[in-house]
C-alpha cells in the first residue's frame, strides 16, 4: 500500500468518525448534572481523581496552565519540579517532531526526588536553560558522557509500542533518576555504551526481554510486552515564545502541549503511520 493510499483511506475513515460521532452527540444528550467544583483529567468527563503522593494538591484536568507559558509561569512561579510532577500526574503530552505525541512519565524515585524540591523553597529547582541554548551542547560544563545530575541533565528514555500511552500513538517519554538505585534508572550496560550525541539509526534500541535482563526487571509490566526503547540524556530550554522544551542530547525535542485528534492518532498508529 502506497503511502497516498494509506492516507486517503486515513482521511475516509476520520471523516466516518467524525461524521458518528456528531450523530452519537445529538441522538444521545446527557441530562445535564450541577455544576462541580473539582477537577476532572480531561475536559470530557467530570471525574476527580485524589493523588496522594504529589505535594500539593496535583489537578488532573489538561488545564492550559500546563501547556500555555504565560498561564504556566502564573500557575507555578519558577517552581519548575512542581511543574513537572503535574505533567507527570496528568498524564500530559509532549508533542515532538510536529505532532508525535509522547506521554511524559517520570520513575518514582526521580518523581519523589522532584516532589522534595517542589516543597522546599531552598533547594535549587530544576534548571531551564534560557532560548539561546537551543542544544545540549552549548550549557555549560558539557562533554559527552552519560553523567546526569536530575538539575541540570536528566536521563531519559524513548519508549514505543506503550499500550495506552497519552497521544495515541504509543509513545512514552520517561525521566528516571541518576542513582543506581533507581529501579527503573539506566541499568550499567546503558550507562557504559551510552552515545546519545550520534544519530539514531546507529544506536543500539533495547527490547523489554533485554532491559529486564540488564536489571530493569519491570518494564514489560509498566509499558507493555512490545515495547522498546532508547536511552538519551534529556534536558530542558525555554525558545524565543517561552515555550519549555524536553531535549534529547541527539536535538530531538518536544514542548507540552494539549492531547489533540485523539482518535486520528489512534487510526494512524494502527496503520503503521506512527510507531
Amino acid at each position: 500500500m502506497t503511502n497516498i493510499t494509506a492516507m486517503m483511506m486515513l482521511l475516509q475513515v476520520i471523516t466516518a468518525c467524525i461524521s458518528f460521532h456528531a450523530m452519537v452527540a445529538t441522538s444521545f444528550q446527557p441530562s445535564i448534572a450541577p455544576a462541580s467544583t473539582g477537577s476532572s483529567r480531561r475536559s470530557r468527563t467530570t471525574t476527580t481523581t485524589t493523588t496522594t503522593t504529589v505535594v500539593r494538591s496535583s489537578t488532573t484536568v489538561a488545564s492550559s496552565y500546563l501547556f500555555a507559558p504565560e498561564e504556566r509561569d502564573t500557575h507555578y512561579g519558577g517552581n519548575t519540579a512542581q511543574y513537572l510532577v503535574d505533567l507527570h500526574n496528568n498524564k500530559s503530552t509532549f508533542n515532538f517532531c510536529g505532532g508525535m505525541m509522547f506521554q511524559l512519565v517520570l520513575s518514582e524515585k526521580l518523581k519523589d526526588h522532584l516532589e522534595g524540591l517542589a516543597s522546599d523553597e531552598l533547594d535549587q529547582q530544576p534548571v531551564v536553560f534560557d532560548a539561546s541554548h537551543p542544544r545540549m551542547n552549548q550549557i555549560s560544563d558539557y562533554s559527552q558522557s552519560s553523567d546526569a545530575d536530575n538539575i541540570r541533565i536528566f536521563h531519559g528514555r524513548e519508549i514505543r509500542q506503550v499500550p495506552d500511552a497519552t497521544g495515541g500513538m504509543g509513545f512514552v517519554l520517561q525521566l528516571s533518576h541518576s542513582d543506581e538505585d533507581d529501579p527503573e534508572g539506566w541499568t550499567s550496560e546503558e550507562v557504559e555504551g551510552y552515545d546519545g550525541w550520534g544519530h539514531d539509526s546507529g544506536r543500539v534500541w533495547r527490547q523489554g526481554d533485554r532491559l529486564e535482563k540488564e536489571g530493569f526487571s519491570g518494564f514489560r509490566s509498566r509499558f507493555g510486552p512490545k515495547a522498546f526503547a532508547l536511552h538519551h540524556r534529556c534536558y530542558l530550554h525555554y525558545d524565543n515564545g517561552n515555550s519549555m522544551w524536553l531535549s534529547a542530547e541527539d536535538g530531538c525535542e518536544g514542548t507540552p502541549a494539549p492531547e489533540s485528534n485523539g482518535v486520528v492518532n489512534r487510526i494512524a498508529a494502527l496503520m503503521g503511520l506512527g510507531a
